[in-house]
């Protein structure tokens, strides 16, 4: 057996749920169940790009399949099959068997099978595919917004990026404040309960990667509408606490990105149910803001007395 086969042997391969064939020939077998589609999605994570040198691998495995895991969740899709491709620069098997155990965890957590995949040699890269499966015709888009849906967010946005600066030391945070950031950083996760809980609830959903307004910018812009978040009603409280530059805390907040919570729009008429949801799945949504027929695919933040506020930075770009 080859060098490189060994090592997928050693690895990657374990039991699975949904397939008909997995690793070992050269294609995996799967198949939606009567009544379904496929929801398909691919994201890389290259090493000094998206995680630092150093990142603990067994977070690393999991933050490799969440990420992916978060966009299923993001049209209300449930994970059934990965693929994952992977550039190493040397086998260092301690590594890899971390990096393993963490991937497998994510998958195990949110039932995917891992059904194949890719390894070679090079700087350090993880390209994940994930496949999902949904009602026919129930994905959540984008495009689905109407003038007068409320807009909410899950969780806790901003901790991820308070994290990422308290790993570069651009901030200070202490104790369980740096910890929870650095774990919402290293190990996000994918909101995949509510985002299958959402479908007939949600008009419009994208996870939050690039930063909350670039993000809601992607919805406005696809659905044709304006959006106003009010800046009293984002969650500030816990990042407040957790650090006191408060211009770091606004700017991970706002445009930090890398949180991986949903953010949705949904009608007036849902607020109850929404309410009822946020405690069943005990995880906080909180209504920020409204969707409207203004200018397409603007996004304002304003104060108390509906005054747009400043902001210098909306989000993450690869390429500016």
């Amino acid at each position: 057996m080859s060098a490189e086969f060994d090592l997928i042997r050693r690895h990657f391969v374990r039991p699975m749920r949904h397939s008909a064939l997995g690793p070992g020939d050269d294609c995996a077998l799967i198949a939606p169940r009567p009544g379904h589609e496929l929801a398909v999605t691919s994201d890389m994570l290259v090493s000094g790009t998206h995680f630092l040198p150093g990142t603990d691998p067994r977070r690393l495995g999991w933050k490799t399949l969440a990420v992916n895991l978060s966009d299923l969740a993001a049209m209300g899709a449930a994970p059934r099959w990965v693929t994952l491709a992977v550039s190493l620069p040397q086998v260092d098997d301690d590594w890899l068997k971390a990096f393993a155990d963490g991937f497998f965890d994510c998958a195990a957590r949110f039932g995917a099978d891992l059904v194949g995949g890719d390894t070679t040699r090079g700087p350090l890269s993880l390209c994940v595919t994930a496949i999902g499966e949904i009602a026919h015709g129930a994905a959540i888009r984008r495009s689905g917004a109407r003038d007068g849906d409320h807009i909410w967010i899950s969780g806790q946005p901003g901790q991820a990026a308070l994290g990422l600066a308290a790993l570069r030391g651009t901030v200070q945070l202490d104790g369980d404040a740096r910890a929870s950031c650095v774990a919402a950083l290293e190990q996000p996760q994918p909101r995949v309960a509510l985002g299958g809980a959402l479908t007939g609830l949600a008009s419009a959903m994208i996870d939050v990667s690039d930063g909350l307004l670039a993000d809601l910018g992607h919805i406005a812009r696809a659905s044709r509408l304006s959006a106003t978040i009010h800046d009293d009603a984002l969650p500030w409280q816990t990042l407040q606490s957790a650090c006191g530059d408060q211009g770091a805390v606004r700017d991970a907040l706002l445009a930090g990105g890398d949180d991986y919570e949903l953010l949705f729009c949904a009608p007036a008429s849902a607020h109850d149910a929404l309410r009822a949801l946020s405690r069943q799945l005990a995880l906080p949504l909180t209504r920020i803001g409204t969707m409207d027929a203004g200018t397409p695919s603007r996004v304002r933040l304003t104060d108390l007395c509906g005054r747009e506020l400043a902001v210098t930075r909306r989000g993450y770009d690869h390429f500016s």
